[in-house]
């Protein structure tokens, strides 16, 4: 069952789960517990515990120029006032540089919005950091303002990172709005013509793959290959990686769910597909997720039910490494989503 795509966020539709405290009631719901799904804690048995951080997550911004159907962030061209300034970016320049982070992952929204993403992206360039863009490919179509970032992103060697919901005009549009397969398939065709996602390129694309309703996504490999040839027979187009990425029960995807009268079917499945050999390579182990307004999570998901990491430091202008690296990282139903099948990270599957 294909997701109707939505015009509004659910903020700006004053619906319940714009609430985050609303949706962790609904995933804490006694009926769901009673029809099998036990609290994930349990399930799991013991704490999650942080590693080392590798990756340091900005979400830029709520700003975007979709309002996509599965969107957990719950972003869309309402959602201007939820964006990063230029102090908060500078904060977390400081943060990756003082602490030697290898890589920072920007995220929104589309990031590209915020109105110092390109001073941030040249002073991570400069600090000789990886930094990876989750660009959703049609904002480069946007307007006149944006057509040069793949020359940008080339210039400064970002990791481009795109969601692409299917190969065909029909699913992808579904999902994320009329014209978006066609304007995303112009953004690769731009992003192949300067040099990423080439054989042999050091100008890494890699593509976002999440199903388009209530169910799990397939073998990660298998759909790359299919992806992969798809695209260039139809398109010419080439590019690296392929992540399989399943959605979670947060926000605008919980919402459908709920209308859909699929949610509880939903988290059984991610329940009976629990795999416990993905725990240790989850990406609430290497990453720290800051949000807009400068306050650190597990991850993103985490970020997006507003569960601050467990410690006396929650926001990056009281920043402490130590602290922080003493915690156990927070868990809560949609927890199940990440690690169902062969795991689901923001680079795809974990095992």
């Amino acid at each position: 069952m294909a997701i109707k795509q939505r015009s509004k966020s659910l903020k700006s539709r004053s619906s319940s789960l714009a609430d985050t405290f609303h949706q962790l009631e609904v995933l804490n719901a006694h009926e769901v517990v009673d029809a099998g799904m036990i609290p994930f804690r349990e399930k799991v048995g013991r704490d999650i515990l942080p590693g080392t951080v590798e990756v340091f997550q900005i979400n830029i911004g709520k700003l975007c120029n979709q309002t996509c159907a599965h969107c957990h962030v719950d972003a869309g061209p309402d959602r201007r006032e939820e964006n990063m300034d230029f102090d908060t970016l500078k904060t977390c320049l400081d943060i990756i540089k003082e602490h030697n982070i290898p890589t920072v992952d920007i995220t929104g929204g589309a990031p590209e919005m915020n109105p110092h993403f390109r001073w941030f992206v040249e002073s991570c360039s400069e600090m000789d950091v990886e930094v990876m863009v989750r660009c959703n490919l049609t904002i480069i179509m946007a307007n006149c303002k944006y057509r040069d970032l793949p020359e940008f992103y080339a210039q400064h060697k970002v990791h481009v990172i795109s969601s692409l919901p299917y190969f065909s005009k029909s699913r992808t549009d579904s999902q994320r709005g009329d014209g978006v397969f066609n304007d995303s398939i112009k953004a690769l065709k731009a992003l192949n013509e300067v040099g990423y996602g080439m054989e042999g390129s050091d100008l890494k694309l890699d593509l976002v793959y999440n199903p388009s309703g209530a169910f799990l996504p397939g073998d990660q490999h298998s759909l790359e290959r299919e992806f992969k040839s798809q695209l260039k027979r139809k398109f010419g187009i080439e590019f690296h990686n392929l992540f399989a990425i399943t959605n979670l029960p947060i926000s605008r995807f919980l919402d459908y769910l709920i209308e859909s009268d699929n949610y509880e079917d939903y988290m059984i499945q991610l329940v009976e597909a629990f795999n416990p050999s993905t725990i240790d390579g989850l990406m609430c182990t290497y990453t720290l997720s800051v949000s807009w307004d400068g306050y650190i999570y597990d991850c993103d998901f985490n970020q997006m039910l507003d569960l601050k990491i467990d410690t006396p430091v929650t926001h990056i202008n009281d920043f402490d490494m130590k602290k922080i690296m003493d915690r156990k990282v927070k868990v809560n139903q949609h927890c199940y989503g990440c690690t169902a099948g062969a795991g689901s990270s923001c680079g795809g599957e974990v095992v």
